[in-house]
C-alpha cells in the first residue's frame, strides 16, 4: 500500500487557491492514501466563531467536499483531510476521508489546542475505526497526539494505520510519534503545514517536518520545511503483530486491571 503526505503553506481564507495549490502538488502522485494537513482549504488562524461559521461546511457537502473527492477519483485513491464542520449550530474541527466513491469517515477532534476552544465544539465522535482496501485506519487531528490514549485506543480497536491532519506549532510530535507508534505497533502518517500566518493579534509559525513512521519507530519518510508531496510503500500486515519480544505482547500484556479509571 502506498501512504504519503501533502505539506504546503496555505492561505487563508482563499480556498480556491488552496484546492489549487494541492491539485497542482498531486498531479502525476501515485498513492492509495494521501494525507493533508488539518483545516488546510481554509487556514488555521480564526479570529472568532463568526469566521468558522463562514468557511464551515456540513458533512459530506460542500466546496471541499467536492474538492477532495474529484482529487480522490482523479487518483483513484482516498483523500483525507481536515476541514471545518458545521452540524446545525455547533462547529467542530473535522477530519474527513474519501475515497473514489464518496465519505468513508469524519472524525471530531477531541483534544481541541489554544483558541481553537473559543471557536469550535469538542469532537463528539470518539476514535473510531474503519475499514479501506482491507486495512484498518484511525485518524487524530493534530493535538491529539499528546494524549496517549488517544492512539491506544485505536489501536486496540484494531486500526493498523493512523492518519494524522496536523498544523503543529509545538515542536515535540515529531519525536513522539516514533513513540506512539512504536508502543502501539501502528503506522502513522502526519501531515502538516508550513509557513507563519498573522492574523490581529495571533502569529502562528507552523514546524512542517510531516512524516510516516512504521510500527517499529522507524521514520521512512521526513519532510522539513518544504512544500512536498511524499509517498511511501507500506505493508499494513506489520502491525497486525503486537509482539516486542517473543513473549511479550504489547496490547495482551496490558495491566488494565492496575490503571488509573
Amino acid at each position: 500500500m502506498k501512504v504519503g503526505f501533502v505539506q504546503f503553506d496555505p492561505v487563508f481564507g482563499k480556498k480556491e487557491h488552496n484546492f489549487k495549490t494541492v491539485d497542482t502538488l498531486l498531479k502525476g502522485c501515485t498513492a492509495d492514501v494521501i494525507v493533508l494537513p488539518e483545516l488546510f482549504a481554509t487556514g488555521y488562524t480564526f479570529l472568532n466563531k463568526e469566521e468558522v461559521a463562514t468557511c464551515a461546511e456540513e458533512k459530506g457537502r460542500g466546496e471541499t467536499y467536492d474538492f477532495a473527492l474529484a482529487l480522490a477519483q482523479k487518483g483513484n485513491c482516498a483523500i483525507a483531510y481536515g476541514f471545518a464542520e458545521r452540524d446545525g449550530y455547533h462547529f467542530y474541527n473535522a477530519m474527513a476521508l474519501l475515497s473514489p466513491d464518496g465519505l468513508v469517515s469524519v472524525y471530531r477532534k477531541a483534544h481541541l489546542y489554544c483558541e481553537e476552544k473559543l471557536f469550535f465544539d469538542t469532537g463528539s465522535t470518539g476514535f473510531t475505526v474503519f475499514d479501506y482496501k482491507h486495512t484498518n485506519f484511525g485518524m487524530l487531528i493534530c493535538f491529539d497526539w499528546i494524549y496517549p490514549e488517544a492512539m491506544r485506543t485505536l489501536a486496540v480497536k484494531g486500526a493498523q494505520v493512523i492518519l494524522h491532519a496536523a498544523n503543529l506549532v509545538m515542536p515535540y510530535c515529531p519525536a513522539a510519534m516514533v513513540t506512539r507508534a512504536l508502543e502501539n505497533h501502528v503506522f502513522v502518517v502526519t501531515a502538516n503545514r508550513i509557513g507563519t500566518e498573522r492574523r490581529g493579534d495571533l502569529e502562528h509559525t507552523f514546524i512542517g517536518k510531516s512524516q510516516v513512521v512504521n510500527p517499529k519507530g522507524r521514520i521512512l519518510l521526513e519532510a522539513r520545511t518544504e512544500t512536498c508531496v511524499h509517498v511511501v510503500d507500506i505493508d499494513p500486515r506489520e502491525a497486525l503483530d503486537k509482539k516486542i519480544t517473543e513473549r511479550n505482547d504489547l496490547l495482551k500484556d496490558r495491566r488494565v486491571d492496575l490503571y488509573f479509571k
